[in-house]
């Protein structure tokens, strides 16, 4: 899994168990930090031709089968039943039927000579959906107990069930924010959310963040690096603010539009994962704005959620059950979303 905060590629070896309902253990996980090349190269994806996008796909997925084969040596991990690759967003405009996640093509089975679930978002776009989030029916079927599961990561996103559906959206852009502010500072994040707490709310640039259209829209929803590169940084620059006032006044938007969704239940529990848990700051914010429990669980389930539930999706794909859910998707069905690449040791 690599997710648009460009902290790595999370990895996780898990086994999961059906016994009228589902468990999972997490045996090893780690996150392999990105070279600067590749970070540089992550970063610029959308200003790419389609023709230079299958090449860096190609460069990318060959690079993915030596960090996973790397991690199934180092672990000495001999019992594999599928490898399951999310891979990296490379475009995600659901509007125009298109999505791309690199680091998913046949020649990953081929290099590892391993069984592959991957590819998930495409076929969801085919069926009119977004494409996203996929993580919901993970959320369903493996944390139930909680109300709602938010995950903080480039964007911070949310499910939950309404009249026995599931249902979930990105909330608002969160670390692809915060990240890209402090990195001018010769950080690639804020600590703990230490700078922004030193900084100032600026009431202006606060009020039009919160009035942006993208936040009265109705789910089903989603949000991409276009929209923000389009949309937030001109107007965060448009006022020419401190770095520390810009970390603040975007901290403060993040903890009010998560509360805006929390406190649509009363007494409800809140699963917070994603490495955004650790920004202290913030999570003082969204507690006192929130009416709700706030609930942080063990560090590899915050860390390494994602990764696990993609590790889920594959598992249900090879059963041949549903995947995707079209509540939270908008797709025009239920379904099960991926592509097998299979390979006989």
């Amino acid at each position: 899994m690599s997710g648009t905060s460009l902290d790595g590629i999370d990895l996780a070896l898990v086994t999961f168990n059906y016994d009228g309902q589902w468990a999972f253990n997490i045996n090893e996980a780690v996150t392999v930090p990105y070279s600067k090349e590749w970070l540089i190269e992550l970063k610029n994806l959308i200003n790419h031709s389609k023709e230079t996008l299958y090449e860096i796909d190609e460069r990318y997925t060959k690079y993915l089968a030596n960090i996973v084969g790397s991690f199934i040596a180092d672990n000495s991990i001999e019992n594999i039943d599928a490898i399951c690759s999310h891979g990296h967003t490379a475009l995600h405009q659901p509007e125009n039927e298109l999505t791309y996640q690199i680091g998913n093509l046949p020649k990953l089975a081929e290099l590892l000579k391993r069984t592959v679930v991957c590819d998930f978002r495409a076929q969801d776009v085919e069926f009119k959906g977004q494409g996203a989030p996929l993580v919901p029916i993970g959320d369903q079927l493996l944390f139930e107990e909680y109300e709602y599961c938010i995950n903080l990561g480039g964007f911070a996103n949310v499910s939950t069930t309404i009249d026995s559906k599931r249902i979930a959206f990105d909330i608002c852009p969160m670390n692809i924010v915060l990240n890209k502010y402090v990195s001018t500072l010769g950080l690639t994040y804020d600590d703990k959310g230490r700078i922004a707490s030193q900084g100032m709310v600026h009431l202006k640039l606060l009020g039009k963040l919160n009035a942006l259209q993208f936040y009265k829209q109705t789910f089903p929803k989603s949000l991409g690096l276009e929209w923000v590169n389009e949309v937030i940084f001109p107007l965060i620059d448009g006022f020419n603010l401190p770095i520390k006032d810009v970390l603040r006044t975007f901290v403060e938007h993040i903890a009010i539009q998560i509360s805006n969704v929390i406190n649509e239940k009363e007494n409800a529990s809140t699963l917070m994962t994603g490495g955004g848990v650790y920004n202290d700051f913030l999570m003082k914010r969204v507690e006192a704005l929130s009416n709700n429990e706030i609930i942080i669980p063990t560090k590899d389930i915050i860390e390494f959620k994602e990764a696990l539930i993609f590790g889920f999706l594959g598992i249900l794909k090879l059963r041949g059950e549903n995947n995707c859910l079209s509540s939270v998707t908008g797709a025009t069905k239920d379904h099960s979303s991926g592509k097998v690449f299979s390979f006989n040791i």
